[in-house]
């Protein structure tokens, strides 16, 4: 039974007088997270009525922690359990709950965009790679809400050269902290609050957050390396973007922090705000998401919001940041190889995959040994776990001083330190996926040499040792190449769908560069630092946290050249244009095992810049269908009345709202949950003509599995003028039986525009509230 408010304010009031800091710092009062909707018609920047009257105990006791009030309203404070179930029935309150902490998700990739392009434009592209990047579309002043780990201010990607007056819209500020100087921000950052309430600073730290702003809006620099690997132009997606930095994380993010940089950022003016970070597993509560939360109000102001699909991959499910007002990317790799060649006593040199920085010489005079001629000699140890050089299964007086080779064939294959412990000179590992992924960059393994080779390549090897009775070898030093194939691979650790708020809902979104990317880096952290050197200024990472914010820069673009388009037809643009083929023409695989992607593993494709910026069509979803997706997610009309202050007058859910209506939004891809055998599902899409010509005619073409009978009606679109919208229906059907979900491709093309969707039909569902 709710308690009236009267009795909690004095409940509160009563707490002042017996809680003291000393029980605050013993643990009885942890941080939680008031949540109260929407803004309503209060004014931005001020306390709703409701809101002041709960906050105010908590500011007596200097126990409020972060305050919300722009773009929605709710406060952080430290409380005990019992006050914060008591708050959470109050009138006003959407969702009380504990402060999390989410995860960060921790230059070629530019030049390997421009080589994605669907082969039948690359006589005539609508867009050449020098267009998109000529100065009339490279972003100018666009802004972009970096929530992440600060920035590092004196790196040369936030140079501001060239860049004009900061545009009249913001109303962001430059805060002045510890070692953070007004004058730390120009016209690339013109802006950087702190809201990490551990480390006072505007500073990055870390690093995280200046490698993922240089990646979406860094300013050109030439010459940059990470210790003479990948040498190049380093360069954001949309060099002329503004870039606004929220600290909201040092090592990990809170929940509170988050909320409150983006609450900021909407009063401040962002176009774009960029999160590359999320919770380890995904929250179906979506007002216990701060993420979600965020965004929604985000969008409500006109702001796209872009974040990662997170690191747990390859498990089913694993996606984050999944409610449909978010793009959510998840990671790939690019055509760059970093390489550590294997020589052997023969001279034959093995191309192997890896960043390390070996001081052996370049002549083999290694003693090299594999795991079974090195077993330890024990009854307990077979050679099957010798030669995957498992803890306790090698005899260090045989492997100490000799390169080792291993083979990773069954769970809990070799460690790094387990073969360096030992004293071995290297290792050379068996393992065909991390050769593809080469997402290995370990502190305190940079210059212990290793090599990540191919099962054929470790074949050979392995038969050379057994043909010679003083094997010997080295591993050189890494070194850059370009061109490898397979490019794009969905990354092992890039977290999969189908989505668990709901499988009538497709997410990732899309993929983008994610694997061994170079981009600037905080002068503070020392962990991608060689030995006795101080930390470099551009390190190469890997993960969802690195993709992330090429799509941010690829949106800051299609904004730059849009200025009207809202989040969803950017987020079109860049799906119905993505390519699902990687630059051989080969269908992208994915990691682990080398299968062919789906869309659980990349959404709609591999972001493809020659067609962004022009799709011919695009799918909007009004924010109206967010709130009709909240309705048949499970949500009571009140409820989302609370969180949407500004809904219209009218508005109510559907009598016969279900989780299977969410398949009707209208969104750029297709999923349908429970599709069974003799069952039959229609849903509608409508699409709006923003291409060149104003008189268009489109064909759709479907790409379905046997025995799936998919109808498009109709099967022609005419438009007759431009932002002219026309709506189709798709039909699924089938009388077989499937044992797995099923996946297909929906495209409407004119023979200038190829504008594609892909669709999902699960036989489960995973919905719940």
């Amino acid at each position: 039974m709710a308690r009236p408010f009267v009795f909690l304010y004095f409940l509160l009031l009563v707490l002042v007088s017996v809680t003291s800091v000393a029980s605050d710092q013993s643990g009885e009062h942890e941080v939680y997270v008031v949540y109260m909707g929407g803004k309503g018609s209060s004014t931005p920047g001020t306390l709703r009525d409701d809101q002041a009257r709960l906050l105010e105990p908590f500011s007596q006791r200097n126990g409020v922690v972060q305050v919300y009030k722009h773009g929605f309203t709710g406060f952080a404070a430290h409380m005990s359990k019992e006050e914060a179930n008591l708050i959470a029935q109050e009138p006003g309150v959407v969702s009380v709950s504990r402060d999390k902490m989410f995860k960060l998700r921790t230059t070629r990739s530019w030049s390997f965009l421009k080589l994605l392009k669907f082969q039948q434009y690359l006589d005539n592209p609508i867009m050449s790679s020098t267009e998109l990047h000529s100065s009339k579309v490279r972003g100018a002043d666009t802004i972009i809400g970096m929530m992440d780990s600060g920035i590092w201010p004196e790196s040369k990607s936030f140079n501001d050269k060239g860049l004009g007056p900061i545009p009249k819209r913001w109303k962001g500020t430059c805060q002045e902290t510890e070692d953070f100087r007004a004058s730390s921000c120009n016209r690339k950052i013109i802006g950087a609050q702190n809201y990490e309430i551990r480390n006072k600073t505007c500073r990055d730290v870390f690093g995280h957050g200046s490698h993922t702003a240089s990646t979406a809006a860094g300013a050109p620099v030439p010459g940059v390396s990470y210790y003479g690997l990948a040498l190049g132009t380093a360069i954001g997606g949309s060099p002329t973007s503004r870039i606004a930095a929220y600290k909201v994380c040092s090592d990990n993010c809170a929940d509170s922090a988050i909320l409150a940089g983006m609450d900021a950022a909407i009063h401040d003016g962002v176009d774009i705000m960029s999160l590359s970070l999320g919770p380890d597993s995904p929250i179906v509560n979506i007002w216990e998401d701060s993420v979600a939360i965020g965004a929604f109000h985000a969008v409500e102001h006109g702001i796209m919001v872009v974040c990662a699909a997170g690191n747990a991959g390859p498990s089913n499910s694993s996606v984050t940041n999944d409610v449909p007002w978010i793009t959510t990317v998840a990671a790939s790799t690019i055509d760059r190889h970093f390489y550590a060649s294997v020589v052997l006593g023969n001279n034959h040199v093995i191309k192997g995959g890896g960043i390390q920085f070996s001081s052996l010489s370049d002549s083999p005079k290694y003693p090299l040994i594999d795991g079974v001629s090195a077993k330890v000699q024990s009854h307990n140890i077979s050679d099957k776990l010798a030669r995957n050089c498992q803890a306790g299964s090698l005899d260090t007086s045989k492997v100490k001083g000799r390169i080792v080779l291993c083979f990773s064939e069954i769970s809990g294959s070799p460690t790094f330190s387990v073969i360096m412990n030992q004293g071995a000179r290297g290792l050379v590992l068996v393992n065909d996926d991390k050769r593809i992924e080469d997402n290995i960059i370990l502190e305190g393994f940079l210059t212990f040499p290793f090599s990540i080779i191919s099962s054929k390549d470790g074949n050979a090897i392995l038969s050379y040792i057994r043909s010679n009775r003083n094997p010997t070898a080295t591993i050189r030093r890494s070194g850059t190449s370009t061109g490898f194939k397979p490019a794009p691979v969905i990354a092992d650790f890039s977290s999969r769908g189908p989505s668990c708020l709901s499988h009538n809902l497709l997410k990732p979104d899309i993929t983008a560069p994610g694997v061994n990317i170079i981009a600037a880096w905080s002068k503070m952290n020392p962990e991608f630092a060689l030995p006795g050197q101080a930390p470099p200024d551009y390190v190469i990472i890997s993960g969802t946290s690195m993709s992330t914010p090429h799509i941010t820069g690829i949106a800051a673009l299609i904004k730059s050249q849009h200025p009207t388009w809202d989040h969803s037809a950017i987020r079109s643009a860049i799906m119905t244009t993505a390519v699902q083929t990687c630059i051989d023409g080969s269908p992208i695989l994915r990691l682990p095992g080398l299968e062919e992607a789906t869309p659980y593993d990349f959404g709609a494709g591999h972001v493809n810049i020659e067609q962004v910026m022009n799709p011919g069509l695009i799918y909007e979803t009004p924010i109206t269908e967010y709130y009709l997706f909240l309705c048949n997610y499970g949500y009571n009309i009140s409820t989302i009345k609370l969180i949407a202050k500004n809904i219209p007058e009218g508005f109510s859910c559907p009598k016969n709202a279900n989780t299977a209506l969410i398949s009707n939004m209208n969104y750029p891809s297709i999923a349908i949950a429970k599709f069974k055998r003799y069952t039959e599902r229609k849903v509608t899409r409508t699409v709006t003509n923003v291409g060149d010509e104003d008189e268009a005619v489109y064909e759709v073409t479907v790409d379905a599995p046997e025995h799936l009978n998919v109808q498009v009606i109709p099967e022609t679109l005419h438009f007759t003028q431009k932002y002219q919208k026309l709506s189709f229906d798709v039909i699924f059907s089938t009388k077989y039986t499937f044992k797995s979900d099923i996946f297909g491709w929906i495209t409407w093309s004119n023979g200038n525009y190829r504008v594609r969707s892909p669709f999902a039909l699960s036989l489960t569902d995973r919905s719940s509230k």
